[in-house]
């Protein structure tokens, strides 16, 4: 399991889609306070809410969801039509161990582009504004905690598309579209249907848009924490589960 790890990891660090989204999001987050700083001559910002309201709530909120998607349909997907897939599953290792060491390097790599954006952001806007009204370490921790656990719990549903459809095209083309709608039908048939609203409520849909919130209860970090985690661990099975079953060409 470890030299499958290893070989994932080694195959990350190479990868240049994966850098590239990388620069592109740190390119991102120093652009806006320099913007703000320079071009708006705002001197004095609050950085709780450039951390909290700008990068979390704001723009994180899209790049968690849908910047690893491209990663997905890259790293996971295009194996299947360059013959990579075949050559590891020749390896002599078991499927569910294949796709286990896979799914960990992607959520790996899904966690570094959806922390990227509001760290730099957040280090730029101490730079510019120094600790002007600065959210306190155990937010800071928290949020961070949180993101990561609901990046990996939205990448066990990416490597699970993307071991379907084995095709980079489609696992973009298809990931882009299921987040981006999958949320707004959820939603509107849980206003009509008493289930589908329970499911909504716990689903990690929906406690997403909360990890940026301040002063959460108990009870509700305590949701927070189990949803994804449950989410990664339900999907991983799934996965693998498909993945033992699927005929690689």
């Amino acid at each position: 399991m470890s030299s499958l790890v290893k070989s994932e990891l080694f195959k990350l660090r190479k990868d240049r889609i994966f850098w590239t989204l990388v620069i592109v999001l740190i390119v991102a987050a120093v652009s806006y306070p320099l913007l703000v700083f320079f071009v708006l001559k705002v001197q004095s910002v609050s950085v709780k809410e450039l951390y909290a309201s700008v990068a979390l709530e704001g723009v994180n909120s899209y790049i968690v969801k849908f910047v690893p998607c491209i990663l997905a349909g890259f790293f996971i997907s295009s194996e299947y039509s360059i013959g990579t897939m075949k050559s590891i599953g020749a390896s002599g290792n078991s499927r569910i161990r294949i796709y286990f060491a896979k799914l960990m390097v992607f959520s790996f790599g899904a966690v570094i582009i959806s922390l990227t954006f509001p760290i730099v952001m957040a280090a730029v806007g101490t730079i510019f504004y120094g600790f002007n009204d600065m959210p306190g370490l155990d937010y800071i921790v928290q949020t961070v905690g949180l993101t990561i656990l609901y990046a990996l719990a939205f990448a066990s549903i990416m490597a699970l598309a993307a071991i379907i459809l084995t095709d980079s095209g489609k696992t973009i083309g298809f990931l882009i579209l299921f987040f981006s709608l999958f949320d707004t039908i959820l939603y509107t048939l849980s206003q009509r249907f008493t289930l589908i609203e329970t499911i909504y409520n716990y689903s990690a849909f929906r406690l997403f848009l909360d990890i940026s919130k301040f002063n959460l209860g108990n009870g509700a970090l305590l949701k927070l924490l189990l949803v994804p985690i449950i989410t990664f661990i339900i999907f991983g099975l799934i996965g693998s589960f498909v993945f033992q079953r699927k005929e690689i060409q």
